[in-house]
């Protein structure tokens, strides 16, 4: 179940404490486990990474 969370909770914690807490890590590993590069995106946009956070993580899982 999604959550809506402000974005200064999200102050200091690491991208699976945000997944977590946001209620999205179950939708992250599926869309991980299913190669799912642009809903890996979407979710890691709701927990307010940055882009270049994002494409380091999108490197780290795809190995691209």
């Amino acid at each position: 179940m999604e959550r809506l969370i402000e974005q200064d909770n999200f102050a200091g914690m690491t991208i699976n404490e945000r997944l977590f807490v946001a209620g999205l890590m179950d939708s992250f590993d599926k869309a991980v486990t299913e190669n799912d590069r642009e809903g890996v995106i979407s979710i890691l946009k709701k927990v307010n990474l940055n882009s270049e956070t994002i494409e380091a993580n999108l490197r780290s899982i795809f190995k691209d």
